[in-house]
């Protein structure tokens, strides 16, 4: 058990690292003088960030015991 603890430790430090840094890359985007954009392209690029963040963290969602019917 320990080691699949380390595991997950290890592999999402690593991974929420590397999101990071690719979200802060995609920050650099938002420089007018180098791009141009228009609003809309950005909300339908947050939107998308946003739909696969929820998705990935309703992964991670432990079961509500409490509503678990049985006869």
């Amino acid at each position: 058990m320990d080691k699949r603890r380390a595991n997950f430790k290890k592999l999402g430090e690593m991974r929420t690292r590397e999101v990071l840094r690719r979200i802060k890359i995609l920050g650099n985007c938002a420089n007018r003088s180098h791009y141009d954009y228009t609003e809309e392209e950005v909300n339908k690029i947050f939107s998308e960030i946003e739909k696969k963040v929820r998705e990935t963290k309703s992964k991670f969602t432990f079961p509500n015991k409490e509503n678990d019917f049985k006869l």
